[in-house]
């Protein structure tokens, strides 16, 4: 499979991105606000949901938001840089459009907060891939 390469530009694109790095494992030590740019960083090692249910792997995986005026972070402590968050998902909190709220959920609990003056991502698989533990499963209550 070749790596993946993705922008987003708007809420649907956006959606796309959080379905690919669902269950990506990022170090806080790899997070990153680059102000004076207004871009946000992060490296994660996603799991990879094409790849077949009998050989799970990861991939390294860079993306970054740009248009970044602000960022917020609960339950991610800076200062511990080798602790690695399960991301969950990515949303879109609208505000006065094209600006909003893009969210970073983790599992447990954290979230960071990028206020955006618009939707503007890219992610990128950076080349290394390795087989994975296992394949990611949540439990689901029911309705």
């Amino acid at each position: 499979m070749e790596p993946l390469k993705l922008a987003a530009f708007d809420a649907d694109d956006l959606a796309v991105v959080s379905a690919h790095v669902q269950d990506a494992l990022v170090r806080v030590g790899d997070i990153t606000y680059v102000a004076e740019q207004k871009r946000f960083v992060l490296v994660a090692k996603r799991f990879d949901w094409e790849a077949t249910e009998t050989e799970p792997r990861r991939r390294l995986t860079g993306f970054h938001f740009e248009r970044v005026q602000a960022v917020r972070t609960r339950d991610i402590d800076r200062a511990k840089p080798d602790e690695v968050k399960n991301l969950l998902a990515i949303t879109f909190l609208p505000g006065d459009a094209p600006s909003g709220t893009v969210e970073l959920v983790f599992a447990a609990g954290g979230t960071i907060q990028l206020d955006v003056e618009c939707i503007e991502a890219r992610l990128k698989d950076l080349g290394p891939v390795w087989a994975a533990e296992s394949r990611p499963a949540h439990d689901v209550e029911p309705a």
